[in-house]
């Protein structure tokens, strides 16, 4: 054993000098009587005890050196952390002040104070007077307790499948709704039936954290302070089910016929069913919809246990009743309403039920005084405008500065024809595509002062036969102004050779004309005399472009929107963006004047306004409009004649307007005349022609040849071809002589109607009448300035035929 200790002794690391001399010495006394396991262990024992003797030395000297670092930071951290906590407490205790405060003074609302909060009314642009409402409050609060309990248990399936055990308040969705409500843009309401009676109380504030925070809490204290009954009960009388229907007693005679004590089951699910979207899911619009909520409703019911199986096998989606729209769409205003509301849904800012039941006040563009000029001028109703039955005229009138609606005629009761001839109907354009082909050719760098070869008839690729101006005129060499003031086919018909069909569509849905223009197929051949239907509200958005430098506004009906505090919700985005550059657009507005200064504006002329327009008239004389605009205010006006099964047909001749031509140009200056009465004149941006003559390649038109001076034969072909037309610019406005006005563009044998003057009063290629006999009071006849011989004169009276 001595051994062994001996030679683990010499085998271990003496820890110092020290420690081993000192064992060393002891060792050497112990008296001889001790044994060698004594002394063995009494090593073993001091060997230990000095090892935990230095591990105690160590430990305490680390948690000395752990302790100086703890000593040192602890007053920082737990001064940071008191404040942290007084922070919170004051933050929770102001918390819980303001939650205290807010829920003593909420008051819950009953079902008739909800009702009066509910109503939107649509203003005209002065926001006083009204045009109409979206809710004639069809409402009937009823008692409760004398309904089936299967209505309200349909209900419950339908919104809220827990209503009868749950809290009446789902904390997490309204913090879900909120998050998605801001940062998405959409509009998610309270989960619980309790929450949506809140929700719809707020309607409109919803969207923002106060709106939020007070919706909570109303339906908390309606939690708290009424029972599941009486919570049933209000929404029932509250909620909107569609058909202008408000509580469950005006839903059950809009759908059914009946009073809602007398509701079947399965009449009841098929409400419950359509609540989430009821203008959508009604099963007159969307039955297949109706269905599947219906089934829904039902499926819930049997799950748990409010009907039986028995009841639910025989429960089938029943047949509603034909829904009449009250008189709140009666009338012109109607259109106006309707306008407002598609608007507004397409801006995704609100939904149907929002508009519906939310208590909004509307501002609309529309000036009353305006709107009703538009009435008295364009309704075929009225006897002293001598339209004959069966004419269409839409009409509108817009600022192109910043793209409002003014006034406009669409119909003349919303009730017995919903079509809307400002943005529904279609009709062929004619002529007023010329001014985006021409657009087109000044993007191009090519000049105004151009010349095309305007002599008819002409032959173009692809075409069968050759095509002409208006009544075969020939104009010889004419520039891209006198062009558009004449309306002439030709050139703009060299122009599309040059950009293409897909060129003129291109441009023109640039500027904001929507619908399908053809650039493909033998459609597209006469893309540029406007031979596609499109509707009243599009083209003048593309003239809007032009006639704001450039600019594109989105039209719009609507100003402002304010919930029932007052508080604005909505404003119509009037920034826009620069789609052609100002100078482009402003070359072709300067063309456009020479149409009014003595092109086939004449009537226009007399209004006294620098103000630059566009005819058109459609193949075979089906359609007729005219656009004009100073640089503030424009205005488009349109006729056409649907036969019986709504297909175009040829306009009947009526009064002085041989097929309606140039009536359109009447309306408008019938119009503008007295909208405009005492206006300053507003002048057109100046803007210089830097184009090129011929094009950047001197191929356009007559090409680079056309800046050499002219032999003296083909000066006098000009003279001779365009005598009267080109005169006329010298003439005083009331000097009409053989100025043509309004066209026909035909695709074969289309006729610029009137721009053959003269032409012996004969009949055009299209079948359109020239104008007989134009002539000036002290000549007794007038010069054809194009083909046909001279008219006889009338004692200075123009007639007006097949313009």
């Amino acid at each position: 054993m001595v051994s062994q200790h001996t030679n683990r002794t010499a085998n271990r690391s003496p820890r110092s000098s020290r420690s081993t001399s000192s064992r060393t010495h002891s060792t050497q006394s112990e008296p001889r009587a001790r044994t060698n396991n004594s002394r063995t262990s009494q090593s073993t024992g001091a060997r230990r005890t000095t090892r935990r003797a230095a591990q105690t030395n160590n430990s305490a000297s680390h948690r000395g050196n752990h302790n100086s670092r703890k000593a040192h930071t602890t007053p920082k951290k737990r001064h940071i952390l008191r404040w942290i906590l007084i922070a919170l407490a004051a933050l929770f205790a102001a918390g819980i002040a303001v939650f205290a405060f807010l829920y003593a003074t909420t008051e819950v609302p009953g079902p008739e104070k909800m009702a009066m909060a509910q109503k939107t009314t649509v203003y005209y642009a002065d926001g006083t007077t009204p045009i109409g409402t979206f809710a004639q409050q069809n409402r009937e609060i009823i008692d409760c307790s004398a309904l089936p309990d299967y209505v309200g248990n349909a209900i419950v399936a339908s919104e809220n499948r827990t209503f009868w055990t749950d809290k009446g308040i789902d904390l997490k969705g309204i913090g879900r709704a909120l998050f998605n409500n801001i940062t998405k843009g959409t509009r998610q309401g309270g989960s619980t039936i309790t929450q949506q009676y809140a929700e719809r109380y707020y309607l409109g504030e919803t969207t923002t954290y106060k709106g939020k925070v007070k919706e909570a809490i109303l339906a908390l204290k309606i939690a708290q302070t009424q029972s599941k009954q009486e919570v049933l009960c209000n929404y029932m009388n509250t909620i909107y089910f569609g058909r202008n229907s408000y509580g469950i007693q005006a839903a059950a005679k809009s759908y059914f016929g009946v009073e809602a004590k007398d509701l079947t089951l399965s009449q009841a699910a098929t409400l419950a069913g359509i609540i989430p979207s009821p203008n959508n899911w009604d099963p007159a619009v969307d039955k297949e919809m109706a269905q599947k909520r219906f089934t829904r409703v039902i499926n819930i019911m049997r799950e748990d246990n409010s009907i039986s199986a028995k009841d639910a096998k025989a429960a089938q989606m029943p047949d509603t009743i034909e829904y009449n729209a009250n008189n709140v769409y009666q009338g012109t205003n109607g259109y106006l309403l309707q306008m407002v509301r598609q608007e507004l849904i397409k801006s995704k800012a609100f939904t149907e039920e929002d508009l519906d039941t939310g208590g909004y006040s509307i501002v609309t563009t529309i000036d009353k005084a305006k709107q009703d000029l538009m009435y008295q001028t364009a309704s075929p109703a009225i006897a002293e405008n001598g339209m004959p039955q069966g004419l269409q005229v839409g009409g509108i009138s817009i600022n192109p500065k910043d793209g409002s609606i003014i006034a406009l005629y669409a119909g003349e009761d919303y009730i017995t024809k919903p079509y809307n001839n400002v943005t529904q109907a279609t009709f062929e354009v004619g002529s007023t595509m010329k001014p985006f082909t021409l657009l087109a050719a000044v993007e191009q760098g090519v000049s105004l002062q151009t010349k095309f070869n305007g002599n008819s008839p002409r032959t173009f690729p692809g075409l069968s036969q050759p095509l002409t101006n208006a009544g075969n005129a020939s104009y010889g060499p004419i520039d891209l102004t006198h062009a558009i003031a004449y309306s002439v086919n030709m050139p703009f018909m060299d122009i599309q050779q040059k950009i293409g069909a897909q060129g003129v569509a291109d441009t023109a849905h640039k500027a904001g004309v929507t619908g399908d223009i053809s650039t493909t197929g033998e459609a597209s051949l006469y893309t540029t005399l406007g031979n596609d239907g499109l509707t009243l509200k599009s083209m003048t958005q593309g003239y809007q472009t032009i006639a704001n430098q450039g600019k594109k506004i989105p039209l719009h009906i609507v100003a402002h929107v304010y919930n029932g505090n007052k508080k604005e919700l909505y404003n119509s985005p009037t920034q826009g963006e620069q789609v052609f550059s100002a100078q482009d657009t402003g070359l072709v507005v300067q063309a456009m004047q020479a149409t009014i200064q003595y092109g086939t504006g004449r009537e226009s002329r007399t209004i006294g306004l620098p103000m630059a327009g566009k005819s058109g008239t459609a193949n075979d004389v089906k359609a007729g409009c005219f656009v004009g605009f100073t640089p503030s205010f424009l205005s488009y006006f349109a006729i056409w004649y649907p036969g019986e099964d709504g297909s175009a047909q040829e306009i009947p001749t009526f009064g002085e307007y041989v097929n309606g031509m140039m009536f359109p140009e009447h309306l408008y200056a019938t119009y503008t005349r007295q909208a405009l009465a005492g206006a300053e004149a507003e002048q057109f941006p100046k803007v210089t022609d830097t184009g090129t003559i011929g094009g950047k390649d001197g191929t356009w038109g007559l090409g680079k040849q056309q800046v050499q001076k002219k032999s003296t034969s083909s000066q006098e072909s000009e003279k001779s071809n365009t005598t009267n037309q080109y005169n006329t610019q010298q003439k005083t406005p009331s000097d009409e002589s053989a100025t043509n006005e309004q066209e026909s563009d035909t695709h074969n044998n289309g006729s610029e109607a009137g721009a053959s003057a003269g032409g012996s009063g004969g009949n055009g290629d299209g079948g359109i009448s020239g104008e007989a006999g134009s002539s000036e009071e002290n000549s007794g006849s007038s010069d054809t300035g194009a083909s046909g011989t001279a008219g006889n004169a009338n004692s200075g009276q123009n007639k007006r035929q097949g313009q």
